[in-house]
This record gives C-alpha cells, sequence and structure tokens, in this order.
C-alpha cells in the first residue's frame, strides 16, 4: 500500500514563544472536505508504539460515515472499529474558520470522552497538512495529520509525530479509504 511518504512536509514555523505559526494556502476554502461526504470503508495500518524504534505494524478495519454541519463551515465523522472484540467509537468535528481561513480538526473517542487539541491547517494541491503541539508519554511533540486526496475515490489519512520540532517525524497511523457504494 502506498504510503505517500513521498510527499514532503510543510517547514515549521514558531513564534518566539514556541507557538506554531500557521497560515493557509491561496487555495484554502470551506469545501476542502466536501470529497469525504459519505460511507467509506478504511483499512488501517497502526504502529504498534510510537518513539521505540518498533517496526510492528497492527492492521484492521473499520468505516466511518462524514456529514456536513454549520451550513458547509463543518462537518462531522463516525469512525467505527472494533479492538480484542470490544467496540470502539471515535468522531472528529472539522471547522473551517472563514476569517484565517484554516480548519481545526477535533477528535474524541470511546475511551476518553474528551475532546483532544485541535490540529489546525490547510489543503494545497489536494494535500491537507494539519499540526498541533501535543505531548506523548510527558514529552512535547508535534502532530501532524496529512490527507492526501488527489484520488478522492481512495484518499489516504496519515499521521505522524516529532519530538524535535518537525526535524525527523514518525509515521505511526495510515488509513487507506474506498468509498461505500
Amino acid at each position: 500500500m502506498n504510503e505517500n511518504t513521498e510527499i514532503p512536509l510543510p517547514k515549521l514555523n514558531f513564534t518566539p514563544d514556541g507557538d506554531l505559526i500557521i497560515k493557509p494556502s491561496e487555495t484554502s476554502s470551506e469545501k476542502d472536505f466536501d470529497f469525504f461526504i459519505g460511507k467509506w470503508n478504511l483499512h488501517n495500518k497502526k504502529l504498534q508504539s510510537r518513539f521505540t524504534n518498533c517496526t510492528t505494524w497492527i492492521e484492521f478495519n473499520s468505516t466511518q460515515e462524514m456529514y456536513p454541519i454549520l451550513n458547509g463551515l463543518g462537518n462531522i465523522d463516525n469512525f467505527l472499529a472494533e479492538f480484542d472484540g470490544e467496540p470502539f467509537e471515535g468522531m472528529s468535528l472539522r471547522l473551517f474558520n472563514p476569517k484565517t481561513r484554516l480548519w481545526s480538526i477535533y477528535w474524541s473517542d470511546s475511551n476518553t470522552g474528551v475532546l483532544d487539541p485541535p490540529v489546525s491547517g490547510f489543503f494545497e494541491n489536494n494535500i491537507g497538512h494539519f499540526f498541533t503541539k501535543d505531548v506523548h508519554e510527558g514529552k512535547e511533540i508535534i502532530m501532524v495529520f496529512r490527507w492526501d486526496v488527489r484520488d478522492k475515490d481512495n484518499p489516504i489519512w496519515s499521521q505522524a509525530c516529532s519530538m524535535d520540532k518537525g526535524l525527523n517525524w514518525e509515521w505511526n497511523w495510515y488509513m487507506y479509504m474506498s468509498k461505500m457504494l
């Protein structure tokens, strides 16, 4: 499966206080996620553990359904899977800010019931990059979500983390999507 590692990540910029600076592309719009409306089958490939030089991938199938909200300025999806015989549900809330022209993507799941801090970003040339600062096992990291929608019928979502402010990245999750008929 294509893991779209040939696509370079945008260079990160920070304020003097260490906050991420994210500027939209010229084409960033509330229509960026319209391709994702509907029901999808997903094949997931998730690294068993992060930042441990792990090479073991866990693979599983899931489904996802997305629908628009707020007259097109946002959308919500439900991610359904099963882990060790137990049902798992996740959800994404995506909001487009027409003033900044940036998307914010929030995640929550049935394990926590809490919205994670958002990843923020934009699409350019059918590739979306969304970043946030986060903490993993007590250490500050940068996280990126990438949406590769060059093939709108088979988009690829992926996630990577960096412990050195974006100099090196560990890709730890891929979702290969196909639209349900």
